[in-house]
C-alpha cells in the first residue's frame, strides 16, 4: 500500500516543504529510504523500527519498506523526519482511512518510544502555516509552547509515537494547543550587572546610552582592569525590551541553531554573545558545507561582544565587514546560498598595547613602538571606519571606587533609551530601518537636515580631523541619536560636537 504525509526540510532559516511518500509491498522483505537523506535520516530505520516495538507493536519486517523524502534533488539532513515515516508506515500499513493531507508531522523518535526535543520548529511551524491547505501541524510535546506562538494553525502536541498511533486510530485523541501571543512572555531579565555598579567612568556610560539608543557600534579602549568588560556586560541592562517581531525572529534563529533548551523554549530578551577570542572565522559568522547560523546571526537583535578585539584572527574580523554595513551575512557554497539576519550592536574592547599599559599613568609599558604599531593594525582601516563611537576608558581612582556617590541606574538610563527608540520608529515608520544607525545616506539626508552655521561647523572639523566620507555620515547619525536622547526636533551644534568626541582620531 502506499502513503504520503507532508513535512519540511530547514535550508538556512528557511523551509521547504517535503513528501514522505512511504510504499510497503509484500515481496521480500527490506527498509530503503531514498531522496538524499543524510546518515541522521538513514539511520532512522532503526529508531523506527525499536521505537514501534517499544510501542507494544510490531513491526512489518516481512515486508519491502521504500520511503522516498521528495523532492529528490534536495539534500535532506536532520532527524525530524522520524515521525512522518512512523506515521506513514502505519498508515500505509493498516490502509488507514485517515486524511492527513492537511497536516505536517515532523519530530524526532527516541528508542522508548518518545517524541524527543527537534531543532527549529518554529521554523516549521511559521512554514506550516504559510503553506496553502496546510491546517495542522504534528509536533514534539517538549516543543510545544515554541509552536504555539503561531496562530492561525492547529498544533498538536505527541509526547510519543503510541499517543500519535491512538490518534490516527481514532482510539485517543490528541487535543491541539492554545495559541499564544509572544508578547506575554517579553520582560526584563535580572542583568548580572547594573550600570549604577560601575564606579567612575562617566563617560564611557554616556557612550553606551548613545550606543543603546542608536544602536550604534561601539569600542572600549582602556587599560587591564578599567572596568571595560564591566561595562560591556552592563550594556543589554539598558536596552529597550525586544518587540514582539524581533522576538519571533530570535527565537526561530536560536531554534535553528539548537540554542533553545527545555526551560528556555523562546527568546524573550536581547541576546548577548561573547565568544572567546579563539573562535574561527565561521563559528562567527556562520558557513559550513551546508550553511548555519553564526555568532553574529545569533546575536540578530541583540549584541556582539568581542573582547580583546585585536586577539581575533584577521579573517574573522574581516569577515565582519559586510554584516557591520548591511546587517546581514549571505554565504555562497557550490550547493546553497544563504542570506541571515544579522543586525547587531557590536561591543568591542581592546588594550591600547600588547602589555596593555601604554596609556596607564602608574606603570610603564614594556612593548616597543613597532610592537604597538603592528597590534593596531590587527584593526584595518574598513572595520576601523564601521565603528561608531570609540571611547577611551582610563584607570579608575582608588577614591572613586570607595566612594559612596549614587549614579543613575540602568533602569532609569532604559528609560531615556526607549524614549529615543520611540522616537526614531515614528520617523523611520516608513522604511525598514529601525534605528539611526541604520540609515543610509539618503534618509541622513532626509531626516538629519542641518542648519547652515551648524554645516560649516561640521565641515571644518570633518577636515580638521582627517576623517573619511562614511565618519561624516556616521558623526550626524550619532548627533541625531544625542538629539533624541534630549527629545530634540533638531540637531544642534552641541549635539555635533559631542558626536564629534566619539568619533576615531587615529
Amino acid at each position: 500500500m502506499f502513503a504520503k504525509i507532508n513535512s519540511a526540510t530547514i535550508l538556512g532559516l528557511n523551509c521547504s516543504p517535503v513528501s514522505v511518500e512511504i510504499d510497503i509491498a509484500g515481496s521480500w522483505p527490506g527498509f530503503q529510504i531514498i531522496g538524499l537523506p543524510n546518515t541522521a535520516i538513514k539511520e532512522a530505520k532503526e529508531r523506527i523500527r525499536v521505537a514501534w516495538r517499544n510501542c507494544g507493536k510490531s513491526f512489518p519486517n516481512n515486508k519491502r519498506i521504500i520511503i522516498n523524502l521528495a523532492p529528490a534533488d534536495i539534500r535532506k539532513e536532520g532527524t525530524a523526519y522520524d515521525l512522518p515515516m512512523a506515521a506513514g508506515i502505519l498508515k500505509a500499513e493498516k490502509d488507514l482511512d485517515i486524511d492527513l493531507s492537511k497536516s505536517l508531522i515532523v519530530g524526532e523518535l527516541s528508542l522508548d518510544g518518545k517524541v524527543r526535543h527537534t531543532k527549529g520548529v518554529l521554523a516549521l511551524a511559521r512554514h506550516a502555516k504559510q503553506t496553502k491547505d496546510i491546517e495542522n501541524i504534528f509536533v514534539p510535546k517538549i516543543n510545544a509552547e515554541e509552536a504555539s506562538i503561531v496562530d492561525s494553525i492547529n498544533i498538536y502536541p505527541v509526547s510519543s509515537l503510541k499517543q500519535l498511533f491512538q490518534h490516527l486510530t481514532d482510539k485517543q485523541k490528541i487535543e491541539p494547543i492554545e495559541n499564544q501571543s509572544i508578547k506575554n512572555h517579553l520582560k526584563y531579565p535580572e542583568y548580572e550587572f547594573d550600570i549604577e555598579q560601575i564606579k567612575g567612568q562617566s563617560f564611557a556610560k554616556r557612550a553606551l546610552e548613545i550606543a543603546a539608543a542608536g544602536g550604534h557600534n561601539l569600542l572600549l579602549n582602556g587599560p587591564p582592569g578599567a572596568g571595560k568588560t564591566m561595562l560591556a556586560k552592563a550594556f543589554p541592562s539598558i536596552l529597550p525590551k525586544l518587540t514582539p517581531t524581533e522576538a519571533v525572529e530570535s527565537t526561530q534563529i536560536f531554534s535553528i541553531s539548537e540554542e533553545l533548551t527545555d526551560d528556555k523554549p523562546l527568546v524573550t530578551s536581547r541576546s548577548f554573545r561573547s565568544p572567546h577570542h579563539s573562535a574561527s572565522a565561521t563559528s562567527i559568522v556562520g558557513g559550513g558545507r551546508y550553511p548555519t547560523p553564526g555568532e553574529i546571526t545569533l546575536a540578530h537583535n541583540g549584541v556582539l561582544f568581542l573582547d580583546e578585539f585585536p586577539e581575533f584572527s584577521k579573517k574573522a574580523i574581516e569577515n565582519l565587514r559586510q554584516p557591520l554595513e548591511d546587517g546581514s551575512i549571505t554565504i555562497s557554497r557550490s550547493e546553497s546560498k544563504h542570506t541571515f539576519p544579522a543586525d547587531f550592536t557590536l561591543i568591542a574592547t581592546q588594550n591600547p598595547c600588547p602589555c596593555g599599559y601604554y596609556t596607564d599613568k602608574d606603570k610603564d609599558c614594556a612593548c616597543s613602538a613597532s610592537e604597538i604599531k603592528r597590534y593596531n593594525k590587527k584593526i584595518s582601516g574598513p572595520i576601523a571606519d564601521r565603528i561608531d563611537l570609540y571611547v577611551e576608558v582610563p584607570k579608575v581612582k582608588t577614591e572613586k571606587l570607595s566612594s559612596e556617590e549614587k549614579t543613575e541606574s540602568s533602569k532609569t538610563v532604559r528609560s531615556r533609551v526607549e524614549v529615543a527608540r520611540n522616537q526614531q520608529q515614528k520617523r523611520l515608520q516608513n522604511t525598514e530601518k529601525n534605528t539611526n544607525s541604520e540609515m543610509g545616506n539618503k534618509l541622513v539626508n532626509k531626516h538629519c537636515c542641518l542648519e547652515n552655521n551648524i554645516q560649516n561647523f561640521l565641515n571644518q572639523a570633518i577636515d580638521q580631523m582627517n576623517l573619511s566620507a562614511r565618519s561624516y555620515y556616521k558623526t550626524i547619525k550619532v548627533a541625531r541619536t544625542i538629539a533624541d536622547l534630549e527629545q530634540k526636533e533638531s540637531i544642534n551644534k552641541p549635539h555635533i560636537a559631542e558626536a564629534l568626541q566619539y568619533m576615531n582620531k587615529s
